[in-house]
C-alpha cells in the first residue's frame, strides 16, 4: 500500500510542479525515480495519465479525474497523520499555505526560515497567488488574505491591517497636476487592479466625525493583477495608484512616489490567516498561525461564518 501512495504522491507532484525535474526537487528524489513511479502507476492502472512531449506535460481525461481523487486521498492521509501526531502535541508533515504575492515577498518571506528552524519536521509548501484559493479543493491548510471580508464559512485570525495609500511620482504630478481631493481622480490617468474589490471603486474615509465613506468610480488606463507592477508604472510617471502601504512604502521612502490627498483617511484592509474548520486543527497549522500572529502583531480568533 505504501508503494501505491508513493506513486500517487509522485504523480500529483509532477502535475502540480509541471515537470518531472521540479517534482523530483520537491520530493527530494531523482527525476528517474519519479518517472519510474509514475510509469509504474500507469502500468498498474492500465491507463495513460499524462501526455508527454519534449516541451510540456498535460493530463489525459483519465489523468485529470485521477489527479483530483489522488489529491483528496493524499490530503486525507496527511490529515490523519497530523491528527495522530496531535495526541503527542507534535508539529509534523506537509503544511500547504497560500499567500498574496507582494505581501508574501515583502512581509512573509523573511519569516519562513525562522518557522522552519523552530519546527524542522514541518514541510512548508508556500504558494504565492493574488487569487482567493479554494482551500478544500486545492488541498490547502491555510491561506493569508488581505481584504474587507476573507471569505464566508471560514475561520479567520486577524494578523494585522494594511492601510491603502494614494500616491504618484513627482514627474507625473509636475506634468498632470496634483489632485486636491479624491473626487478629482477620474480626470487623471490611474493605475489599478484587474480583480478584486478595488477594481472599479476606490473607497476613502473622511476625517470628519460620522462622515460617510467617499467612493470614487475609477477606470484605470493600466491594470495588473500585481501591485508591484502598478508601482513600477507609477514610479515611471505613468499615473496615480491606490495600493496597500506594504507595496508602496519603499517607493515613498525613496521619494520616487509621494502621498496624495492627506486630508482624506485612506481605508484599511484586514490581513487574516484563514482556515476551514476549528475541529481537529493540526498542531502544525495552529503553530504557524500563532507564529505569524506573534511576528505580525495578531489579534484573537474570530468566526467569519
Amino acid at each position: 500500500m505504501s508503494d501505491r501512495f508513493q506513486q500517487m504522491r509522485a504523480f500529483v507532484q509532477v502535475v502540480d510542479s509541471g515537470s518531472f525535474v521540479a517534482a523530483a526537487e520537491a520530493l527530494d528524489s531523482s527525476k528517474a525515480a519519479v518517472s519510474r513511479q509514475v510509469a509504474e502507476l500507469e502500468a498498474r492502472l492500465g491507463v495513460r495519465l499524462l501526455h508527454r512531449t519534449t516541451r510540456r506535460l498535460s493530463l489525459t481525461a483519465d489523468g485529470e479525474r485521477f489527479h483530483a481523487r489522488c489529491r483528496t486521498l493524499l490530503a486525507e492521509l496527511d490529515a490523519a497523520e497530523a491528527e495522530l501526531s496531535a495526541h503527542h502535541g507534535k508539529a509534523m508533515g506537509v503544511l500547504r499555505v497560500s499567500v498574496p504575492v507582494s505581501y508574501g515577498l515583502c512581509r512573509l518571506a523573511p519569516l519562513w526560515p525562522r518557522f522552519a528552524a523552530l519546527h524542522p519536521q514541518v514541510q512548508l509548501e508556500v504558494t504565492l497567488s493574488d487569487l482567493f484559493a479554494d482551500l478544500a479543493h486545492e488541498g490547502l491548510d491555510l491561506a493569508i488574505r488581505i481584504s474587507h471580508q476573507p471569505g464566508p464559512h471560514l475561520i479567520a485570525r486577524r494578523l494585522g491591517q494594511a492601510r491603502m495609500r494614494l500616491c504618484a511620482s513627482p514627474a507625473y504630478l509636475a506634468r498632470a497636476g496634483t489632485p486636491a481631493s479624491p473626487v478629482e481622480l477620474p480626470h487623471h490617468r490611474l493605475l489599478g487592479h484587474l480583480v478584486g474589490a478595488a477594481r472599479d471603486e476606490w473607497v476613502f474615509r473622511r476625517q470628519e466625525p460620522r462622515a460617510a465613506p467617499l467612493t470614487v468610480r475609477v477606470a484605470p488606463a493600466f491594470r495588473s493583477n500585481n501591485g508591484d507592477t502598478c508601482v513600477a508604472m507609477a514610479v515611471a510617471g505613468e499615473g496615480i495608484l491606490y495600493e496597500p502601504d506594504f507595496i508602496v512604502e519603499r517607493a515613498l521612502q525613496a521619494g520616487t512616489l509621494v502621498p496624495l490627498c492627506a486630508d482624506d483617511t485612506h481605508h484599511t484592509l484586514g490581513i487574516d490567516a484563514v482556515y476551514a474548520s476549528r475541529r481537529h486543527l493540526a498542531p502544525k497549522v495552529r503553530l504557524l498561525i500563532d507564529f505569524l500572529a506573534a511576528e505580525l502583531g495578531g489579534e484573537v480568533l474570530t468566526s467569519m461564518v
